[in-house]
């Protein structure tokens, strides 16, 4: 693909992308030839966002698995286990934006569904709650598939004012749509555990 080629190909991709839609496949080619791996990696959550269908529940379902693994194996106590998702949570979002903004600039596309670190985070700050100590909420799985539940469910129907965030220039805008996703299913997380 010559030089003018790739800046058509560009264009088509950026006047889709504005129109609030995403190409089918990617429109240009990757300007290394390859993909970074470590962005990849990172992005796609270790290949869970290549799931199908609904990459964003696979990379859910990862993350909670990991974090309900740390939480009923080793059963640390409350605050280090609060710590530790804190701590992922940071590492997610810190690694997540680049890793984002590379994946979608390689894949040619405003927000692949195959980056799911977004939902990593999201759904780790969810189940944040279920880590404060002296709350309501019991660390079972019952609490846990409901903190997954709720995530997910913040995390398709974006209601004010998460879909603006997706406005946010690049892998901002991938991750912090979901990291509002999962400040609002932590604080209907915590208003259950009074009744649950």
């Amino acid at each position: 693909m010559n030089s003018k080629q790739t800046r058509e190909a560009i264009a088509r991709a950026q006047a889709e992308a504005a129109e609030g839609g995403w190409p089918a496949a990617p429109s240009c080619q990757f300007q290394s030839g390859r993909k970074t791996l470590w962005a990849w990696t990172v992005a796609t959550f270790f290949g869970a966002g290549l799931g199908k269908p609904g990459p964003g529940t696979w990379g859910s379902v990862a993350a909670t698995l990991i974090w309900a693994g740390v939480a009923l194996l080793l059963h640390p106590a409350s605050i280090t286990l609060l710590g530790l998702t804190l701590a992922g949570v940071v590492l997610s979002i810190a690694l997540g934006v680049p890793a984002a903004t590379i994946a979608a600039r390689e894949s040619g596309r405003k927000d692949p569904g195959f980056v799911v670190i977004d939902e990593v985070a999201g759904q780790w700050i969810t189940l944040s709650a279920l880590a404060l100590p002296g709350m309501a909420l019991r660390l079972d799985w019952p609490h846990i598939l409901i903190a997954l539940l709720l995530f997910r469910v913040f995390d398709i129907f974006k209601p004010f004012p998460i879909r603006r965030l997706e406005k946010l220039p690049e892998g901002w805008g991938i991750v912090f749509d979901d990291v509002a996703a999962g400040l609002y299913a932590w604080a209907v997380l915590l208003l259950i555990g009074h009744w649950i």
